[in-house]
């Protein structure tokens, strides 16, 4: 009955994930920073969680771009945690996230690090066509997930890592004086015109 710190579980989670998940190996879990945000409404539908990659494409810093008779340089923002250059910043909404099934929870958490590029330079995964962040089809893409998801409970699920994420919002209340965790403006692309 103590304080649980969801985004300090969910690191440790994440770090065991990619650690022991041959397609996301690639991940260096100190470089994501995991926090939470806070949703409008209660219940299961909508958005549970967001990843937000600091880099362009190729793990370009900054693009520079045409519009129109003007040319305009994005630039990533740098956001450093713990002496430590951040490359991908992932937000869990809260009490959204939390009010999914324990494996609907796993499920988003792959997703998101499912996103992130093979590279690990900083930017997304990008599947061929218009939709490049999920592929052809998002189903298909969450479907996915699912596997990995129910090989990674069969081979490795450790249930003590996974037992804050049992129950939903309210029971976790009712397990835990205080639900914590870490909050993170988003990171804003500053545009320039030269």
């Amino acid at each position: 009955m103590g304080v649980l710190n969801v985004t300090r579980e969910l690191e440790r989670l994440i770090a065991h994930v990619t650690d022991r998940v041959p397609e996301l190996a690639h991940i260096d879990p100190t470089r994501l920073l995991v926090c939470i945000s806070s949703t409008r409404g209660t219940g299961v539908r909508g958005t549970y969680a967001r990843i937000h990659p600091l880099r362009f494409p190729g793990g370009a810093r900054s693009v520079e771009r045409r519009r129109g008779r003007h040319t305009w340089v994005s630039t990533m923002p740098t956001v450093v945690h713990r002496q430590v250059e951040i490359l991908y910043v992932i937000y869990f909404l809260v009490p959204r996230f939390l009010d999914l099934s324990l494996r609907e929870k796993l499920i988003t958490v792959f997703h998101e690090l499912y996103h992130i590029s093979p590279a690990f330079d900083g930017d997304i995964r990008r599947f061929p066509g218009r939709n490049y962040a999920h592929g052809s089809s998002t189903r298909r893409y969450n479907t996915r997930m699912g596997e990995l998801v129910d090989i990674y409970l069969a081979d490795h699920g450790d249930t003590e890592l996974l037992a804050f994420l049992e129950g939903n919002m309210l029971e976790l209340r009712t397990r835990h004086r205080t639900l914590v965790g870490r909050r993170f403006p988003v990171p804003r692309i500053k545009s320039e015109r030269v």
